[in-house]
């Protein structure tokens, strides 16, 4: 078996292993075990990223999903209680909502190249330039961005306000979980 053959078995692999990890959380009762699979979930889809050649997101995944995700919902799982309450009755209307977003999804797949097709539009007309302006000169002047490596040339330049935006969503979700779990002074009870 060759390499490519054994990391595609492996995605797959870790494909369906994100679908049942996903499915197990979804019929969960106990939340804190629910907790515990969602930072296996994020594990798994950072594994996946990484197998994909896209070390920094998977770094991000693991980071963010496993990591602070995970310490966010614990410290929300402190202020309710460990077990989810039984659904009062079953509707069909989200599971035709899951279906339908899921068939658009695939179906708007279709269209896309195959993954690291030269040809693709992303490498014929983004890339190039992406990689003149980050990649040093072959002179030894400095690159147009002025960082040496174009993974972080890309994050900082060309995607700088997405990255500030992310990161104060999750600064807000830090700080409203912060809130939350404060405890109530004195004179706050009295009052």
């Amino acid at each position: 078996m060759t390499a490519g053959a054994t990391t595609h078995l492996t995605v797959v692999l870790l494909l369906i292993l994100l679908i049942g990890t996903a499915i197990t959380i979804a019929r969960m009762r106990d939340l804190w075990a629910a907790v515990m699979l969602t930072g296996i979930y994020s594990f798994l889809g950072a594994s996946w990223m990484l197998l994909l050649d896209a070390p920094d997101v998977a770094f991000t995944e693991a980071a963010v999903g496993a990591g602070i995700a995970t310490f966010l919902m614990l410290g929300t799982l402190a202020l309710t209680s460990r077990r989810a309450k039984a659904p009062q009755g079953r509707s069909l209307a989200p599971l035709a909502v899951v279906i339908v977003t899921g068939a658009a999804l695939v179906y708007g797949t279709f269209d896309m190249p195959h993954y690291g097709d030269l040809q693709a539009p992303a490498h014929q007309h983004v890339a190039p330039e992406y990689l003149s302006d980050g990649v040093p000169h072959v002179q030894g002047g400095p690159s147009k961005v002025g960082v040496p490596n174009v993974v972080t040339a890309i994050l900082a330049s060309y995607r700088g306000y997405d990255t500030l935006g992310e990161t104060v969503v999750i600064f807000t979700a830090g700080i409203g979980v912060l809130l939350l779990m404060r405890r109530p002074s004195d004179r706050e009870v009295k009052q």
